[in-house]
């Protein structure tokens, strides 16, 4: 599997199995925040960032916060009641979702990992579609719902 690989497919495939309305995006390369929302359409903060987190030794969680926004380390380990979360590097998130970094996205992920959305999220929103300049545009509550997905404060 090489960095180029278009893996749009398998996260359309998973959006429509889970009955989630969605629009497609083609784009090409970006280097910020700022082009990428351009190219998309969307501001900033609609561009929802899908970041895979360790809890511990094969536990992982998908987090998805806004573009214009980071994480709060404190208040993701005080909703998982960890007491150490990070990063993995970048070949264990490829081994745990099949997407390499920048296309990571919780639809069509080769591991179904529970799922938390920052509580901002909200209206459309534009995410990681599988592949470098793939989006999909979809409705941030039926997000939430189709991933199943826990909503909170952790930006």
């Amino acid at each position: 599997m090489t960095d180029d690989t278009d893996h749009s497919e398998r996260a359309i495939a998973a959006a429509e199995d889970l009955g989630l309305p969605y629009t497609v995006t083609r784009h090409g390369p970006v280097r910020s925040l700022e082009e990428a929302a351009a190219a998309r359409g969307v501001e900033p903060r609609q561009i929802v960032k899908t970041m895979v987190v360790r809890v511990s030794e094969g536990d992982h969680r998908f987090v998805l916060v806004p573009g214009d926004r980071d994480i709060a380390w404190p208040k993701l380990r005080a909703l998982l009641a960890a007491n150490r979360l990070s990063l993995p590097s970048a070949e264990e998130a490829r081994e745990v979702t099949g997407y390499v970094r920048g296309t990571i996205t919780p639809l069509g992920s080769r591991t179904l990992l529970p799922v938390v959305v920052d509580a901002s999220i909200a209206g459309r929103v534009s995410i990681g579609g599988g592949a470098h300049g793939v989006a999909l545009s979809v409705d941030a509550d039926e997000l939430v719902a189709a991933l199943g997905a826990t909503v909170a404060d952790v930006t």
